[in-house]
């Protein structure tokens, strides 16, 4: 722990009051980032509360890691300096929302569960349903970058956040976007922020696009004992068919599926034949009107028999009708891999790859046959889009563990690198993160985002040294 000067401590705890501001060492271990503690934590409940206290920081030089609900602050590298926690939960207000224009304009502390609660009530929603849904900020969210399996369908931030507010690391309130779907002025720096885990800006203000919720939806999982299930992605990819979601599940995730963990997080029972603990699963879904799900059902079908699935099964299935709360209790844990895989082993490390869809196949069996070559518990869910989940889950986190565990990996991250992929290490045990190089080799436009960063945080004190290339 860092620890600023008494003046500056009484100065800061005067520019939120003392409601909002803790030098308590029992409570700043809740802000603790890889076992480094904030000297204080502040609360701020305005846009220029927080100006203040980033010039502040600024003329002190004072490092600042801006957090909400603290879900995925575990995601990076150790920063170098950690002097002050800016805690966001107290800007949680729903700005704006006009549901005519599906536009909504949001705080960074509201919860996304809440959120989408809200939106329910007219009808709509923000297609981004990720881990840790239920504690989750959509500020932290956003900033983090973690996406869910509604992808598929939706995008990624990228294609549904029109717009934020922030303040940048020399204490400048800016705004990029807008609050309309068709704004066309000046660049989309807002984009910038999505993903880089507060080293550029604290973000005050998100402009976001929401979605007429689902009518209607329905459900298939699809067996199979060999590569049938990319195969049958494929097929689907290439076929006029929209699916909502599409994941390739091992039968070593739908074993974790079945386990303690997953039911803390949903406590409904997978309905039978959703998931297969022998063979891989491909789990898809729909969404739209009964005429259009009839249709998508009966291709589904026909490309099962196809690719040689050993099953077809309609989840959730009730009297020929298929039932939501069944449904959900399949893709609330499809959601929720990563929570449920951490819970699971106390040395969890997670790779996250992306790679050209049609090198998913080749992926899962690298990862496969890697961790079985090293006797090591392993996971893995592959979105229909490209992205693969791998988790290694390691009974211990000793020397020994992280031996395995870093063979394994590195022979899955060569393997990907040769067709052109990229992967990272979001999750694993603090003190493996330097042994296991969680962001990689340095990428060509490192150079390039080090000079972004020094013109949104010129002083270099938000979240220092957090993301690739000590950025």
């Amino acid at each position: 722990m860092s620890t600023p000067a008494a003046g500056a401590v009484s100065r800061l705890e005067a520019l939120v009051g003392r409601s909002a501001f803790s030098a308590d060492p029992e409570k700043l271990g809740d802000y603790a980032v890889d076992g480094i503690t904030p000297s204080v934590a502040v609360q701020p409940s305005s846009t220029e509360e927080i100006v203040e206290i980033v010039k502040f920081a600024a003329a002190e030089k004072l490092a600042i890691l801006s957090c909400g609900a603290r879900t995925k602050i575990g995601i990076g590298l150790p920063p170098r300096q950690y002097d002050v926690a800016l805690d966001l939960t107290r800007l949680n207000k729903i700005v704006a929302y006009d549901p005519g224009d599906l536009t909504l304009s949001v705080e960074p502390g509201v919860l996304l569960c809440k959120l989408q609660q809200h939106l329910n009530q007219h009808g709509q929603f923000l297609p981004h349903g990720v881990p840790f849904m239920t504690r989750a900020t959509i500020g932290g969210t956003i900033a983090s970058g973690v996406e869910g399996p509604l992808r598929q369908m939706y995008g990624t931030p990228r294609d549904f956040v029109l717009g934020m507010e922030f303040v940048t690391g020399d204490g400048v309130a800016g705004k990029s976007g807008g609050r309309v779907v068709k704004n066309v002025t000046g660049y989309d720096l807002h984009k910038l922020l999505i993903g880089s885990l507060g080293t550029l800006a604290v973000i005050t203000k998100i402009n976001l696009r929401t979605f007429p919720a689902p009518q209607s939806l329905r459900a298939f999982s699809l067996h199979f004992a060999n590569a049938g299930a990319a195969a049958c992605r494929d097929a689907v990819a290439t076929s006029a068919l929209k699916p909502m979601t599409m994941e390739i599940v091992s039968h070593t995730a739908a074993e974790l599926f079945a386990h303690a963990h997953a039911f803390r997080r949903e406590p409904h029972t997978l309905p039978e034949g959703a998931l297969s603990t022998t063979a891989w699963t491909l789990v898809i879904s729909f969404s739209g009107s009964e005429a259009m799900l009839d249709r998508s059902e009966n291709e589904m079908r026909k490309m099962a028999e196809s690719a040689g699935a050993e099953r077809f099964t309609r989840i959730g299935n009730v009297d020929g009708k298929p039932e939501p709360v069944n449904i959900a209790a399949c893709y609330v844990r499809l959601r929720e891999f990563i929570p449920i895989a951490l819970a699971s082993s106390p040395g969890c490390t997670i790779l996250k790859i992306s790679v050209l869809p049609e090198h998913i196949e080749h992926v899962l069996a690298c990862a496969k046959h890697a961790a079985e070559d090293h006797s090591m518990p392993w996971a893995a869910i592959a979105r229909g889009i490209g992205v693969i989940y791998v988790a290694l889950l390691p009974a211990a986190r000793d020397e020994k563990p992280l031996h395995c565990v870093s063979a394994t990996l590195n022979r899955i991250r060569e393997d990907c690198a040769r067709l052109g992929g990229h992967s990272t290490i979001p999750w694993c045990p603090s003190e493996w993160k330097s042994a296991l190089d969680i962001w990689g080799p340095d990428r060509p436009d490192l150079p390039l985002m080090r000079k972004v960063k020094n013109v949104f945080d010129p002083r270099g004190i938000l979240a220092p040294g957090r993301f690739m290339g000590g950025i």
